[in-house]
């Protein structure tokens, strides 16, 4: 007999196997019990029948409960009236460990409960959907990025100078060496590995000690960073937008049952595999002003702005050409405009904002060094950094993904705090 997963049933119909999991729900009906059973890689309607079954066996289905885990054999079939769904008549079962009552019924919940209850909240229908569409997309990022020459290079989480600005560091004790902090980007670190690897990237969690309460931010979240040597502002964009309308296909390809189960507008999904939209900096304070927007020239945007310049497309926009005094230190001067850098966001479209940012690197030794001076940076703490502008210095770009921001927008979630396993806002840190 196959001891199999669910996800696999319907390639053994009509004969016996045998399920682990766990039980979703039970519904008794005189001589018939159905268990929703579920296994990690799907959920199927068992039913045990109590003349097939025998007495015993089924008064032992009668102690099943919400969230028990059991054992269970039988022969699975199409459902009579629905085409391409499952069931299980059930020949035999154990249970493994009786649940008591479970703590999250049907009832509603409010978020702080969901939230401290989390290690058992994940087990949800639309948890887990929202989990294995996370497993999805952060597979086709490594995929579609590996399928372009990208190497994987694995950058430190413990680092001695910040990459983003020093007030957003989570700062500790490193024996007896002084400070170090937690990683807010794998970026600089990749910068050097692209002189023996030529395109690279990293992926893994990243902090930012940011006291934001916006539903868009955690204090711990994954980030993958990517750098590429010969690769200048525009060619960088058309990465970028090539790795996510391969993020979108594969996700519409890999994940139609738990899309449904999200509730998720797949039309809108489809709609988004096209030729992503560019605006200047100026042309999209321009349009917001247009939109009775007050923002003025030289600023940043916020969640507000993000969604009015993408309202009523159906496709990502790349901003581009941003002014310099807001941007990042390593980003290249444009060489039109000296007050501008040859950096881009990537704002995602129904209202789901940046999920990219990236530039074009400045790869001039006196540029980036007089830059670094005008911020008053600790040149000393970067003198490793500036060795690649010294020995063999290339035009070079990059970028950087959130995980979570991405995954929101593929499945249509509205909070960030639903699509990482156990989300660290400035508020929890339980479980």
């Amino acid at each position: 007999m196959n001891t199999i997963f669910v996800k696999d049933i319907k390639d053994y119909l009509g004969q016996e196997i045998h399920l682990r999991g766990w039980v979703r729900n039970v519904r008794k009906s005189g001589k018939l019990m159905f268990i929703i059973f579920r296994d990690g890689t799907g959920t199927i309607q068992t039913v045990v029948y109590k003349p097939g079954i025998g007495e015993e066996k089924f008064e032992l289905s009668k102690t099943l409960t919400i969230e028990s885990s059991v054992e269970i054999w039988g022969t699975p079939k199409e459902h009579p009236n629905k085409p391409g769904v499952y069931e299980l008549d059930v020949t035999d079962l154990k249970p493994v460990c009786i649940s008591p009552e479970y703590p999250i019924s049907k009832k509603e919940h409010g978020p702080d409960f969901l939230l401290s209850n989390r290690h058992l909240w994940i087990r949800a229908p639309k948890q887990w959907a929202n989990l294995k569409v996370r497993h999805t997309v952060y597979h086709s990022i490594s995929e579609y990025l590996n399928n372009n020459s990208f190497t994987r290079f694995d950058s430190p989480i413990l680092t001695p100078n910040p990459c983003e600005g020093s007030t957003t560091l989570f700062e500790v004790e490193y024996f007896d060496q002084g400070s170090a902090y937690l990683s807010q980007s794998g970026q600089l670190y990749l910068e050097p590995a692209i002189m023996t690897l030529g395109r690279v990237y990293d992926f893994g969690p990243v902090f930012r000690a940011e006291k934001s309460k916006t539903r868009k931010h955690l204090t711990e979240f994954w980030m993958m960073d990517a750098e590429a040597a010969f690769v200048e502002h525009q060619e960088n964009m058309q990465i970028q937008e090539g790795l996510i309308r391969y993020v979108i296909r594969t996700v519409l390809e890999k994940c139609s049952n738990e899309l449904e189960i999200l509730e998720r507008d797949v039309e809108q999904l489809k709609k988004a595999d096209a030729p992503f939209k560019v605006m200047t900096h100026y042309e999209a304070i321009e349009l917001l002003r247009s939109k009775g927007c007050e923002i003025e020239h030289g600023e940043d945007f916020g969640a507000n702005e993000e969604a009015l310049l993408t309202e009523g497309s159906d496709v990502a926009l790349f901003i581009e050409k941003w002014p310099k005094k807001i941007k990042a230190f390593y980003m290249k001067q444009d060489p039109e405009n000296p007050d501008l850098v040859l950096g881009s966001d990537l704002i995602a479209p129904e209202g789901f904002g940046e999920i990219i940012g990236g530039s074009q690197r400045e790869d001039d030794y006196d540029v980036l060094l007089a830059r670094m001076e005008e911020e008053k940076l600790d040149i000393q703490t970067y003198e490793w950094y500036l060795d690649m502008r010294k020995y063999g210095s290339v035009p070079h770009s990059g970028f950087g993904i959130g995980l979570e921001r991405l995954v929101q927008w593929m499945t249509g979630t509205k909070h960030i705090r639903e699509v990482i396993p156990f989300p660290r806002m400035i508020y929890r840190i339980y479980p």
